[in-house]
Order: structure tokens, then C-alpha cells, then sequence
């Protein structure tokens, strides 16, 4: 016997279909332990030794496992192909071994990208020992982000109250949102004029060129900067006649873009499906878990967390077959494309993504996924089939459409696609469509020295745009090409920055909100160096040499901390006022700012004579006026705070649109409680009882700004069907309750998590969160052992608080210690239930026998002492009504610490 432990168990049970019953497959449900957030789990001073904790119910997984060991003769730990994949099977050996289960056994490592069955099979063929680089790089990385947290937190904290927490990437990622809205608000518009021109051939087609060249001279952009010098050249235009000068003609060549890498798969996801990062990842690890096809669960993707952009043989020469076939013999190259990943720190160790079968068209999988999975299958598989198809050729021509005297030049340029080559399955997106370089017009036929009439010029005023602000794709862009972070983290980045309230999605833009821009101010100015990014991508690079094997990872912590404490200590003799003082300067202009009218934006508008500057409270930073205590103005900390008008209208209320049901109208509303979805009005007939209007609340993780008739639909007709249990076969509901979202199956309600969308979340997902929730007490609806002899009702093997129990009817009996419960037959539960109810009955009948003794006696007892009892319960009551408040007042200040504590150790 083998066992085999993987992440999941949708993955555990897909695997196990493909071993055989030599193989027993368990799933860890991701990490088994972590750092505890709290101070010590990492210390410095004794060589980093780290101390680590079990999470959730990882005890008894990992208990599972070593029992299932007994009697096995290898264990092969077959989680994810990544460094975290690495961590975790060293966590589980580890774990293992200090409960003696692994005496005798052969462990290995086992790695594939896809979970197909000859992917599987493979891999088991071929394993390996752990890898001690890459486990040795994961604790260097997770010591880094620990230290960092649980030290600079703190101080963040001490010196800038009301700020949440401070981590290794994601302050970097933090300081280059907030340095683009820096250059946005310091931007100023510089003016510039264009001139564009129609011109007419003799066949009477028309040629749209724009004005390059006046007097002799190159215009450069701002040559014409205001309107009566672009009325000038204009007039030059209108009063001369125009010939072709010169033509010019050249074919180019566009080759397809690579398969999808992690961040690259994340920046189409949002260009062209609208999904953020975390959405992206969530649907990925579906498709690369799996779908079910043809009565068995098939991974539809590779594995999604990679930065290399190459594809395995097999699949190119797949590829090749599938283009030939759709499409002919010319879509296909003469030999099969190759790429190399352009981004730094690349680790080429995995495959790209990619679809498991290029045959496997979006349109064979359609009936089986919903919307947003099909939609990224589709995305994956087009791009992955187009990477290995012939690239498009260009004709690009340009015309020089000069004046008789010679005073003004004009160009046009156009473009036709000679052969579409993958651009007839595939193009890219882009962040800035507007931002596209080149003409596709096509233009009509024209030789040199042909006359043209000019039939109209047009000045046009332009004004410089500022750099826009990044969408989640052009944020990752760019952690990627500092070589920032790892494709594992992004989507944790930008999830770990809206949660702390530090940035905010508006429009698919992240705009820095005045709390992310503080802690930005202040860590630039007291730790300029731990957010710069050569330095952050640095520290990557020596994270890449310890899992290359080149440098010690203690080495790497040692050198690291001595800079970074010594930088934390220095900062302890820092006062607030000092603080204040330097974050005043440096945001000043950003929360005071010019007006119009003169009138100094830092003059108090109450006492007209103090000057208004940044403060610091209990609660956070706001604005105050100097002549405090004398004059007491104060302001949030904002520029311009959005008002809930802007959301609903100053009535409350916004529609939506026409239920496609029933025809009401459905409106966002906003209630004592917040905002809420409601469709149709009250009933106002006299006479008859008023009805009310169905509602539905709104997730705190949705934004009301940006629902939308659908998603309103979607919120109404909660809860909807997931689909059904692939154990149990009942069906799994999702809905929102009075605690938030949650789903349901057959009894058991289980809360989503805050990047789960209770609208999409696909079947796959909530299988793994129903086996990740608590056990409630009582154990679910367990398994039959068979039916009792005496009466036929099943007796049920259950697992409660304390371990695995034996239920019939409404006898419970626990399992021995030491009792195989997957050995457990009929004639043993039978036995066990018979003892239980042999104890069971003799304590019944003395406690009967006690009631009835009382029932005799009691009531003239009671009758004869009423009063004296009323008055000692009186001060019991009385005595127990104050002490608990202090109990529950210390309680809550050590769990608001405990919480901001665990906050500030997730750096990702």
C-alpha cells in the first residue's frame, strides 16, 4: 500500500481514480501549519530558529494520514509544482515524523503540472527526494515577511495611530500607486493643436492625412500651441494645391504573443473579462483542479501559479495539429515556436498555462462549466493555440501630400492585413486602447506626382493627459518587470491593500486612498530604503539564489536584520510631533490645495486666523486648526470624501432597470443598515394588507457603486443551486444569511470567504470549503455501518468534538480507543451500542428515581421559605451583573490587540 497526500480533496479523489486501489489518497487542505501571529514565532537571536503552530483542524489531517501509514511501505507527497507546494510537503513529513508514523516508510516527492491520469501515472514513476533549496527559500521568504511585519507594524502603529499594518511587498506595491496619483494631481495640462486635412483623388476616394511639415520646417508636438498659430497653418493649407509627393510601401511582420504566465493570464482576465486577480486565480484553480467530463472529474488547465512560457512537446506538436486541422496547413509555422520569459527572476521550472488537451475546444467543454470558468478556459485555450500558429503579415503604407509652393506637408498612413495568421484566433488587450500606434484605415491607390483636391482642413486643440492610474493587470505588469514579488503573490498584494483600506478599485483603477498615502509618507520618509524597489527586487534575487543552491538562507536573514534593526531602533527616540511635522510637508499639497479664488487652503474657515495642519488622535490622523484648544475645527482626513448621494441619488434610491420576470422595477436602496437591493414598491391598496417588497442585502465585499441590473437579479433570486456533492449527491445551495454569505448542503451551513462571490462560487470551491469548515457537533450525516437487527433503522458512524462515535436512533455510543473506525463492521457497532445502552439504562433509572423524590417533597418546602430566598437571589443576581462587565471589557481589548497583532504578519 502507497499513500499519497495532495492539497485538495477534489484533487484527492481524481487522483485516486487514476491509482488504483494500491493507493490511498488524503488531501492536507493547503498548509498543515504556520507562524503564529504573534511576537517570538521568529527569533533573530537564536540562529531564526521559527516556531510553528497547527492550523485549523490540521492535527487530526495530519493524524489521518498517519494512520492511514500503518501497514503502507511509501509515502509520496504529491502537492502543488511550486516552492509553497515544496513547503508544504516538508510541513506534513515533519509533522509525521514527530508522531513516529514513518518508521519504516519510503517518502518521496512527487510533482506534475496537470492532473491527467498520464501526468499522474508519470509522475509517480519518477519521483524525487524534497528539495531542500526550495524549502530552504520558502523559510527564508517566510521569515522575511514575519520579521518585517512584526517589527516595522509597531512602530507604524506607535508613531501613526489608526494605520493597520505595514509588509514587505505589499508596502512597495502600495508606494507606486501612490506615486502614480503623486504625478496625476502634480500634472499640469500643456495645450498643443493639430491640423488634419481631406483630400480627394481623381476616382473620388478620400485620403485623411495630418500636417508634418510648415514652411520647411518639422512640426514637433507643441510647435502649434494655441490657436491662432493653428488658424495660421491652416490658412497656408486652404490656399494651395496639393500633389503626391512620395509613396512608400513595406510589408511587417506581428508574431503571436507567448502562452499565459501567472501575471500575464491575470492582465487579459481583466483587460478582456473584467475579473480581478483574485477572481482570476480562484476560476484558474478550478480548471486546473478539474471538471467532470464524460462521467470522470478531467484537469482542463496546467498548473496556474508559473512564470515560464514554455509548453512541453507534446503539447506544441498537439497544438500544431489542432491549427492545421480548424484552420489549413498555412496557419501552421515551419517549425514549432519557442519562447523565452522576458520578466526578471523567471523561474523556468514549470510549464505555462495551458490548456491539458489543445483538442479540447471551449465549445466540447461548454455544457459543463458556467459563465466566468468558460470564459477563462476560452481565454487560456485561444492564446495557448495561438502561440504555435504563423505569424500575420502587414502591407503599411505612407503617402507625403506636399504643396505646390512648397509650404506644408501633410501624411497619411494606413494599414491592411495581408494574412491574418494568428490574428485570426487571437489579439491582445490593452490597458489604454486609445493608446494605440498606427492607422488600420486602408488607403486607396496613389502615385507620385498625381494631383489631389484638398476638400477640407480641420484644426483640432489637444491637451496632454496625465499618466493614468493602474488597473490590477498594469499593476502586476509592473511589480513583474522590477521583478517584484512572485506569481504566487499578486493576487494576495492587491486583495491584502483594498482589505486594509489602503487602496480602492473605482472604475478598475486603484486610486490610494488617504490612509494608504500616510503609511506610504511615512515608511518613504523613516525607511526610505525597505520600499525601494532595487532594493525589494534584490531581495528576490537572493531568495532565487538560496532555491538555486548559490547562498545560505540564514545568511541572506542575518544580513537583512542587522541593516533593518538597526533602522527600527533608530527611529525609537522619534517623536510624533516629528512625524506630523514631515508628513505635513510632504502631503500638504496633496490635502491643501490651491484654489482658484487665492483664499489660502491651510487658513481655519472657523477662526479665519489659525492655520489648518495635519493631527494625530486616537482613531487616526485628521485635519486641525493651530489655535487648538481656543478654536476647535477639525476635518477628516480627505480631499473629497464620496457621499452616499453619489451612489443612490439624494433620495435614497436608484433604479436599476426592469426585472426580465416580472417586469418590476428593481432599485438599490439605502437603509438604516446600509444598502439593499428591493423589487417593486409596497402594496398601497386600501383595504388590504401591506405586502412587502422582496429585498436582499448587499456582501460587504460588494461595491454598491457598481451593481448592476444582472448582479441585482442574481442577489434577488438567492439562495441559488451550486450543483450536487459528489460524495453525498445532495444538493449544495449558496445564499446570504443574517451573518453574511454561506452555503449550504444538506443541513450544513458553511460562510464563504471574502474573495468568494456568492453568485459565481463554482462547485469545485464549495466542495473544498465544506470540507475545510468545523465539524459542528454532531458530525454531519456521517456513514452507515448498516441496519440494526433488532429494528432495521441504519446505525451511523459519526465524528464529534471528541472523536468518532456510533449512532441509532437516540443512542450514541463512542468508539474505544484504539478501534479501527474504517475496519468497524455491523456486529461490533451492534455490540458497542448494546454496552452503552446497558450503562445508559442504569443511570436513567436513578436519576428518574431522584425527580420523583423531589417532586414529593419540594413544594412544601418552597411555600414555607418564599421570602428569604427572593433576597439572596436578589444580591446574586446583583454581584453577578457587575463582574462580568470587566471580563468582557478586557476580553475585547485583548482581542482587538490579538487581531491588529495577526494583521500585520500578512505581508501578502
Amino acid at each position: 500500500m502507497k499513500v499519497v497526500v495532495v492539497e485538495s480533496p477534489a484533487k484527492a479523489k481524481t487522483i485516486n481514480k487514476y491509482l488504483g486501489d494500491d493507493y490511498k489518497v488524503l488531501a492536507s487542505y493547503g498548509h498543515v501549519r504556520d507562524l503564529p501571529p504573534k511576537e517570538g514565532s521568529v527569533d533573530p537571536e537564536h540562529d531564526f530558529v521559527m516556531k510553528w503552530q497547527l492550523s485549523g483542524k490540521s492535527a487530526e489531517r495530519v493524524h489521518n494520514i498517519a494512520k492511514a501509514l500503518k501497514g503502507a511501505d511509501q509515502l509520496l507527497l504529491a502537492t502543488d509544482p511550486d516552492r509553497e507546494g515544496e513547503a508544504i510537503s516538508w510541513h506534513v513529513r515533519e509533522l509525521l515524523e514527530r508522531e513516529g508514523a514513518l518508521k519504516d516508510v519510503d517518502v518521496k516527492r512527487v510533482v506534475f503540472n496537470e492532473i491527467t491520469k498520464n501526468a499522474i501515472l508519470d509522475a509517480v514513476e519518477h519521483p524525487r527526494d524534497l528539495n531542500r533549496e526550495l524549502i530552504d527559500a520558502y523559510l527564508a521568504r517566510r521569515a522575511l515577511d514575519y520579521l518585517v511585519g512584526f517589527t516595522l507594524s509597531p512602530v507604524l502603529w506607535r508613531k501613526l495611530p489608526g494605520s493597520k499594518s505595514a509588509g514587505r511587498v505589499q508596502s512597495v506595491a502600495l508606494r507606486l500607486i501612490c506615486e502614480r496619483e503623486a504625478e496625476i494631481e502634480s500634472f499640469v495640462a500643456r495645450e498643443y493643436w493639430s491640423i488634419e486635412a481631406v483630400f480627394r483623388t481623381p476616382d473620388g476616394k478620400n485620403v485623411v492625412a495630418r500636417l508634418t511639415h510648415l514652411d520647411g520646417k518639422k512640426l514637433g508636438k507643441f510647435d502649434l500651441s494655441n490657436e491662432d498659430e493653428a488658424t495660421a497653418a491652416a490658412r497656408i493649407a486652404e490656399n494651395a494645391s496639393f500633389r503626391v509627393a512620395t509613396v512608400e510601401k513595406k510589408q511587417t511582420t506581428r508574431n503571436p504573443y507567448p502562452p499565459f504566465t501567472t501575471s500575464t493570464l491575470q492582465q487579459e482576465a481583466s483587460r478582456k473579462l473584467g475579473l480581478g486577480a483574485a477572481r482570476t486565480m480562484r476560476l484558474a484553480q478550478d480548471l486546473y483542479e478539474g471538471a467532470r467530463l464524460g462521467g470522470e472529474t478531467v484537469g482542463l488547465i496546467t498548473y496556474m501559479r508559473t512564470d515560464s512560457v514554455t509548453m512541453a512537446q507534446e503539447a506544441v506538436h498537439g497544438a500544431r495539429r489542432v491549427i492545421a486541422r480548424e484552420y489549413g496547413d498555412r496557419y501552421v509555422p515551419d517549425s514549432p515556436r519557442l519562447y523565452k520569459s522576458k520578466a526578471k527572476n523567471a523561474q523556468e521550472a514549470h510549464e505555462a498555462i495551458r490548456p491539458t488537451d489543445l483538442g479540447r475546444s471551449p465549445a466540447r467543454v461548454a455544457g459543463h462549466l458556467d459563465r466566468d470558468h468558460l470564459r477563462l478556459y476560452e481565454l487560456i485555450w485561444k492564446r495557448a493555440l495561438a502561440s504555435q500558429m504563423a505569424s500575420a503579415k502587414i502591407d503599411q503604407v505612407s503617402a507625403d501630400i506636399g504643396a505646390d509652393d512648397g509650404r506644408a506637408v501633410f501624411r497619411a498612413t494606413g494599414s491592411t492585413i495581408a494574412f491574418d495568421g494568428f490574428l485570426t484566433l487571437y489579439q491582445e488587450g490593452r490597458d489604454d486602447p486609445d493608446d494605440e500606434n498606427g492607422d488600420s484605415r486602408a488607403l486607396p491607390p496613389l502615385s507620385e506626382g498625381s494631383a489631389l483636391a484638398r476638400e477640407a482642413v480641420k484644426p483640432e486643440q489637444h491637451f496632454t493627459q496625465p499618466p493614468p492610474r493602474y488597473t490590477e493587470a498594469s499593476l502586476v505588469k509592473r511589480l513583474e518587470e522590477l521583478g517584484i514579488g512572485r506569481p504566487s503573490t499578486y493576487a494576495a498584494i492587491l486583495q491584502v491593500l483594498q482589505q486594509r483600506k489602503y487602496v480602492e478599485l473605482d472604475a478598475k483603477r486603484l486610486v490610494p486612498q488617504d490612509r494608504g498615502r500616510l503609511v506610504t509618507s511615512f515608511l518613504t520618509s523613516f525607511f526610505e530604503r525597505y520600499v525601494e524597489y532595487d532594493f525589494t527586487a534584490d531581495l528576490e534575487n537572493q531568495l532565487d539564489d538560496i532555491s538555486a543552491g548559490k547562498v545560505d538562507w540564514k545568511t541572506v536573514l542575518q544580513d537583512f536584520w542587522i541593516a533593518f534593526k538597526k533602522a527600527v531602533d533608530a527611529t525609537s527616540e522619534l517623536r510624533v510631533r516629528d512625524v506630523l511635522d514631515e508628513l505635513d510637508r510632504e502631503l500638504g499639497p496633496h490635502f491643501f490645495r490651491e484654489t482658484k479664488s487665492g483664499v489660502d487652503p491651510r487658513k481655519c474657515p472657523a477662526c479665519g486666523e489659525g492655520r489648518l495642519s495635519l493631527k494625530l488622535g486616537r482613531y487616526g490622523a485628521f485635519i486641525g486648526c493651530s489655535r487648538y484648544p481656543d478654536c476647535g475645527y477639525t476635518s477628516p482626513l480627505s480631499v473629497d470624501g464620496r457621499d452616499d448621494g453619489a451612489v443612490v441619488g439624494p433620495e435614497g434610491l436608484k433604479l436599476l432597470g426592469a426585472d426580465p420576470e416580472t417586469g418590476l422595477d428593481v432599485s438599490l436602496r439605502r437603509g438604516p443598515y446600509g444598502y439593499y437591493i428591493q423589487l417593486g414598491e409596497a402594496s398601497k391598496e386600501k383595504g388590504k394588507a401591506k405586502e412587502k417588497p422582496k429585498r436582499a442585502s448587499i456582501p460587504k465585499n460588494f461595491d454598491p457603486a457598481e451593481i448592476d441590473l444582472k448582479t441585482a437579479h442574481g442577489l434577488l433570486n438567492l439562495p441559488r443551486e451550486v450543483g450536487r456533492h459528489p460524495e453525498s449527491g445532495k444538493i449544495i445551495t449558496a445564499g446570504i444569511g443574517r451573518f453574511g454569505p454561506y452555503l449550504n448542503h444538506d443541513g450544513n451551513y458553511v460562510s464563504l470567504k471574502n474573495d468568494d462571490d456568492v453568485l459565481s462560487i463554482g462547485l469545485n470551491r464549495a466542495v473544498t470549503l465544506i470540507a475545510e469548515a468545523p465539524q459542528k457537533r454532531g458530525g454531519g450525516p456521517g456513514r452507515e455501518i448498516g441496519p440494526h437487527p433488532e429494528d432495521s433503522r441504519p446505525i451511523m458512524l459519526k465524528k464529534g468534538r471528541y472523536g468518532p462515535y456510533l449512532s441509532h436512533g437516540s443512542t450514541r455510543a463512542s468508539l474505544p480507543s484504539g478501534e479501527d473506525e474504517d475496519k468497524l463492521g455491523l456486529e461490533r457497532a451492534v455490540e458497542l451500542l448494546a454496552e452503552r445502552s446497558a450503562k445508559s439504562g442504569k443511570k436513567t433509572a436513578g436519576r428518574k428515581t431522584a425527580k420523583k423524590a423531589v417532586k414529593k417533597t419540594g413544594p412544601k418546602k418552597k411555600t414555607a421559605g418564599k421570602a428569604a430566598p427572593k433576597r439572596k437571589t436578589a444580591k446574586k443576581s446583583a454581584r453577578k451583573k457587575t463582574a462580568p462587565k470587566k471580563q468582557t471589557d478586557n476580553k475585547a481589548e485583548t482581542g482587538e490587540s490579538d487581531s491588529a497583532k495577526s494583521s500585520s504578519a500578512d505581508d501578502s
